[in-house]
């Protein structure tokens, strides 16, 4: 593919074949009013969770009608997160289209999401829209083992290279996490648990508004005995954490606000590991510690009656881990990392006439890194990326919206890098048939633990992928059947790759005995999301998803040419079927197929596919509050998404929720 086809998408996306659809196009007239606030604005914020799945903030950094998104986007929205029960965050990503889960053992535990095939650090996770990923990892992603549902109320999954709109790593996808937000009336939503292996939570959020401001607070516990993460061991690991999250719009005039949120996450983790003499994997008494902070601070300025938008914004983000071992009776420090984010951003949406809006911005982002292993430091890492992006939506007829956007990065290392992207979506008649597609590149820029570590090659290249992926939604019977199928393609180049060195130490490996880093791997990664949502009573629905994936190694030379991707199944299916009794009680289960995989590189070691099963109810008691109970890997079944490593089995689980 070249640089011309997001022109192709813009000038011909209606002879173009697709992705999924939902509500009925709105007129071009109403463009401007749809798609007001910012992704990262409390308002912008507060619109989506009221809207249900009816508006998307991710896909174009606005709040936007999802009939005018040309990319692939699930929305999981409060009601939906509710009805499931689930307390890991990893796990409802599991039921989405074109997501793998790896995850080593139980809650609490390292946990990956790959987007369509894409490697886990090339996944870029959000909180309220700021960007979580840790630098100080060596891959620079972000661990969502320990990321808990608590006071979540929505999850936007945008699939597909995002890198014009939001940067390094969106070659997969974004994964933007949605706490509570403010409201204009008093609510007060709480719910406390327990159950196996003395698992118990509880969390609480209040939300108002006085005056000019609105608030939203809230916070929790939750801890478990959990599992042995090795899968032979008898000794369990178990997890504690608690949290807290925060934000504050505060309205100064009628067109100047200023936006204040915080979220906080603390956690333990015990852990298994490789104990003296054998050195094999085992059970072991070590835990690590992970403390995250975010912060944002920013101020929206409407100008010309609102038809200009301006957020400008100061983002904080750190993750401090370290793992300890006591098995000698001392506890030892044997590792700690601190990764540092600081961003500073600018972002205008502009009504150009009734049937077009620009976005458009520039950021400043400073990441610093330093780790150490038994006290032994590597060199600080930090690098400055400076980035300007910009983007045009049109909608010259109702039904039909075209969007193209371009961004340039200048990275204070590698130098700059330009991306391109382009989308369309259109519906003929009215909704009941929606056409949709994207072309897409990202880009990732090498982690400060691959540019400036004992192992680190400053010569290094971003990562760089181009793709595209085209569908269609059809709705029937007065919207009670909805399917859609999504085909999808990406190739992956400069893919970077840890090189073992050898004597005499010549070429790359001068001075780097122990190896370094090298753009040296390609991959291509393709395949179908299908979805269906089937309501054939007010009281009953049912949802189904099925993705195929195809991955392939395509690195010239590399020994292991033309295997799949580790870890990476060939397909799997979810299906969620509830319903509500007359009397109020709502039950539900979810099944979850996830084919086969292979663990290495090598296609040596095979990860056997596995089904679960989950069962829930809930029964309101009164108007504001309800009990409710699930049970999940009904069957008990024993599986791993990375050898060795075991995963919970049955398990049972009740508690209360109240809602003002």
């Amino acid at each position: 593919m070249t640089r011309s086809i997001p022109v192709f998408l813009l000038s011909g996306i209606a002879l173009a074949t697709p992705v999924a659809a939902q509500e009925v196009p709105a007129a071009p007239s109403d463009l401007s009013a749809a798609s007001a606030a910012s992704a990262q604005s409390t308002e912008g914020l507060s619109e989506a969770a009221d809207a249900g799945a009816d508006v998307v903030v991710t896909a174009n950094r606005a709040a936007t009608p999802i009939d005018r998104v040309g990319q692939a986007v699930t929305v999981l929205d409060t009601a939906e997160i509710t009805r499931r029960q689930s307390v890991l965050v990893a796990d409802l990503l599991r039921q989405t289209p074109g997501v793998s889960i790896t995850r080593n053992g139980g809650p609490g535990t390292l946990a990956g999401v790959n987007i369509r095939g894409a490697d886990a650090d090339q996944t870029v996770a959000l909180i309220d829209g700021i960007k979580i990923n840790d630098p100080s990892s060596p891959g620079g992603g972000f661990d969502f083992g320990t990321l808990l549902v608590g006071n979540i109320a929505r999850i936007e999954v945008l699939r597909g290279a995002q890198s014009v709109l939001w940067g390094s790593q969106a070659i997969g996808g974004v994964v933007n996490l949605i706490t509570r937000q403010p409201t204009d009336d008093l609510r007060v939503n709480a719910r406390a648990e327990g159950g196996w292996h003395d698992t118990g939570q509880g969390y609480a959020n209040v939300s108002g508004k006085m005056g000019p401001v609105l608030a939203s607070f809230g916070g929790g516990y939750y801890r478990t005995d959990g599992i042995s993460a090795y899968d032979g061991g008898a000794e369990r690991d178990g997890y504690r954490n608690y949290g807290a999250n925060g934000s504050l719009g505060i309205a100064l005039t009628p067109t100047l606000s200023v936006d204040v949120r915080g979220f906080y996450s603390n956690g333990r983790t015990h852990i298994d590991g490789f104990p003296a003499p054998n050195y094999t994997f085992a059970d072991t008494p070590e835990f690590a510690d992970t403390e995250q902070w975010t912060g944002y601070a920013g101020a929206n300025l409407a100008l010309f009656d609102g038809r200009l938008r301006n957020r400008i914004g100061y983002a904080h983000t750190q993750t401090n881990r370290e793992n300890y071992d006591p098995t000698d009776g001392t506890t030892v420090e044997t590792f700690r990392g601190r990764g540092r984010n600081d961003r500073v951003e600018y972002q205008g949406i502009v009504d150009l006439g009734r049937i077009a809006q620009g976005t458009f911005g520039a950021e400043r982002e400073v990441s610093r890194s330093t780790t150490s292993s038994y006290g032994f430091g590597s060199p600080r890492g930090r690098a400055r990326l400076f980035s300007v992006y910009g983007q045009l939506a049109v909608t010259p007829i109702a039904g039909l919206t075209a969007t193209g956007g371009v961004r340039h990065d200048d990275h204070n290392v590698f130098g700059g890098e330009t991306t391109f992207s382009g989308s369309g979506v259109y519906s003929p008649n009215d909704g009941a048939t929606t056409i949709r597609a994207s072309y897409s590149e990202g880009f990732k820029t090498p982690t400060l633990y691959q540019l400036q570590s004992e192992y680190g090659n400053l010569a290094l290249n971003p990562e760089r992928s181009k793709g595209w992926d085209a569908g269609i939604t059809q709705r029937a019977l007065d919207g009670a059947l909805e399917a859609s199928a999504t085909w999808f393609h990406r190739n992956s180049r400069d893919l970077i790759t840890f090189i073992s060195c050898d004597t005499p130490l010549t070429g790359i490996c001068v001075d780097r005995p122990f190896g370094t880093y090298d753009n040296v791997a390609r991959a291509r990664a393709q395949g179908l999301e299908f979805a269906l949502a089937l309501k054939p009573v007010e009281a009953f629905t049912v949802s189904a998803s099925y993705t195929y994936l195809e991955t392939k190694n395509r690195s010239a030379g590399d020994p292991n040419q033309g295997n799949r991707l580790a870890r990476r199944p060939d397909h799997s299916v979810t299906v969620n079927a509830d319903y509500r009794w007359t009397f109020g009680l709502e039950t539900g289960a979810t099944l979850t197929s996830v084919g086969n995989s292979f663990n290495d590189a090598g296609n040596l070691r095979r990860l056997q596919g596995y089904v679960l099963a989950d069962l829930r109810a809930a029964l309101p008691i009164t108007d504001n509050l309800s009990v409710y109970g699930r049970v999940e890997n009904v069957f008990n079944e024993r599986y791993q998404t990375v050898a060795d490593y075991g995963q919970p089995g049955r398990a049972a689980y009740a508690g209360v929720r109240i809602r003002y």
